[in-house]
């Protein structure tokens, strides 16, 4: 027997996402303002990088099954991310 699924808005990993991509924004503001060594800063900075790609991953998977839940044809789309 499987367990039930989740709902939608615990299965949308979007807020996490935002909110770590955003924690390692302000925190690379944070530690430049106080005069932290460039390393801290930097790693910080990464993080919110790789974040944002994240996201435009996220969105070109969602527009990806869009398009083929619309027309069928795309194979390479996930199916559950509607």
């Amino acid at each position: 027997m499987s367990p039930p699924p989740l709902p939608p808005s615990l299965a949308d990993p979007r807020p996490v996402a935002g909110i770590g991509t955003l924690a390692s924004l302000i925190a690379a503001a944070v530690l430049a303002v106080a005069g932290a060594e460039g390393i801290w800063v930097w790693s910080c900075l990464t993080g919110g990088m790789l974040g944002l790609v994240g996201f435009g991953i996220m969105h070109w998977q969602r527009s990806a099954a869009t398009r083929r839940s619309a027309t069928r044809r795309s194979r390479s789309a996930q199916r559950s991310l509607r």
